[in-house]
């Protein structure tokens, strides 16, 4: 069992503009994990690095991911297509541990796939005027490619609401549930990492009863 993630608040990182400069503080001050665990070797032994940095703030939950892989894909360009096709980073959430929750999922161009769930059936899909508000850095830029094969390593910065999840920097849940992913279905190598395990047959990522504890502090630095 892993020990419930510290989440900082770090007010100061609504007012910084560069983008380098919001990664140094998170990298410096947030919280970090590793998506490592191969939940299911038989499907896909490959374990690519991946990491990730959070914090929030007043408005926001900052979320850096870190990946280096050996195949890069960026085929989906639109918002609600399957990035997990793609090279693809997730953060799932459930803000008050009663198993609604929100799943967002990002290819390393930006491209979101985000809902609203009870179950993985019967999601409610975030509408464009609310993915908007989802902020995305992607290193690698926003132009789909083709797979390509090589030592690739790619950063992606997600800045999502606070409000869009139901959330208010001055009234935090003492504890949620969350799973970070790292995923990308039709590449040559295929993968599905977690930061925290999963215990199903077959891969699946909403499995909200799997979510691992993270904390979010209340002091302010």
């Amino acid at each position: 069992m892993k020990t419930p993630l510290q989440i900082p608040r770090i007010d100061r990182l609504d007012d910084i503009d560069d983008i380098n400069a919001i990664i140094a503080e998170l990298d410096d001050k947030g919280a970090r994990g590793d998506i490592s665990c191969v939940n299911w070797r038989e499907v896909s032994p490959y374990r690519p690095m991946a990491t990730f940095s959070i914090a929030y703030s007043t408005h926001y939950i900052y979320i850096d991911f870190l990946t280096r892989c050996n195949y890069l894909r960026a085929v989906n360009t639109a918002d609600q297509s399957p990035v997990s096709q793609d090279s693809c980073v997730e953060f799932f959430i459930d803000p008050l541990g009663d198993g609604h929750y929100w799943n967002f999922e990002f290819n390393c161009i930006g491209a979101i796939n985000a809902s609203h769930r009870r179950e993985r059936p019967n999601p409610t899909r975030l509408t464009s005027e609310e993915l908007a508000t989802v902020k995305r850095y992607a290193s690698c830029g926003t132009k789909p490619f083709c797979e390509i094969e090589g030592l690739f390593t790619w950063d992606l910065l997600v800045v999502i609401p606070l409000k869009l999840i139901g959330l208010d920097a001055e009234a935090m849940p003492t504890t949620a549930r969350a799973n970070f992913y790292k995923c990308a279905s039709a590449t040559s190598e295929p993968h599905y990492l977690s930061w925290h395990p999963i215990h199903t047959e077959k891969p699946d990522f909403h499995r909200p009863e799997f979510f691992g504890a993270i904390t979010f502090l209340t002091d302010v630095p």
